[in-house]
């Protein structure tokens, strides 16, 4: 399957995850609780609910679920940090509006995952177990 192919379908499986959670985080936030928890919270339901479909729909994977799972928890931390460093500093520093901060912060993470997913996550170079 072809990057674009696989992009298309990865864009789905995230848009749909991240309408949902972003909606989410709005109405959380409306009820007092803090962005930076809020965030943290949906990110990491996120993280679990996406898999099974990036894994088996978005990039079609047959390697092992175990190994795959490990190097998507570990890709989607660093979209955490980059995603929870860019609240603290455009939010708690720069004083920009949370929301705006984490709408904009939602289509920079998932660019990188894609690309992290498709080259290190779910490689197509070949069938076997990678580390």
């Amino acid at each position: 399957m072809g990057a674009r192919q696989q992009f298309v379908r990865f864009a789905l499986v995230g848009f749909a995850s991240n309408l949902l959670s972003y909606a989410l985080y709005i109405a959380l936030t409306m009820f007092g609780l803090n962005p930076k928890l809020s965030m943290s919270l949906l990110y990491c339901t996120g993280v679990f609910q996406t898999f099974f479909f990036n894994k088996k729909w978005s990039f079609r994977f047959e390697g092992a679920a175990r190994s795959s799972l490990v190097r998507y928890v570990i890709a989607y931390a660093l979209g955490y940090f980059i995603n929870l460093a860019a609240l603290v500093l455009l939010v708690d520093g720069a004083r920009f509006p949370h929301q705006l901060v984490q709408g904009v912060m939602i289509i920079i993470v998932a660019v990188m995952l894609f690309l992290v997913q498709r080259y290190w996550v779910f490689p197509q170079t070949s069938k076997r177990e990678i580390p």
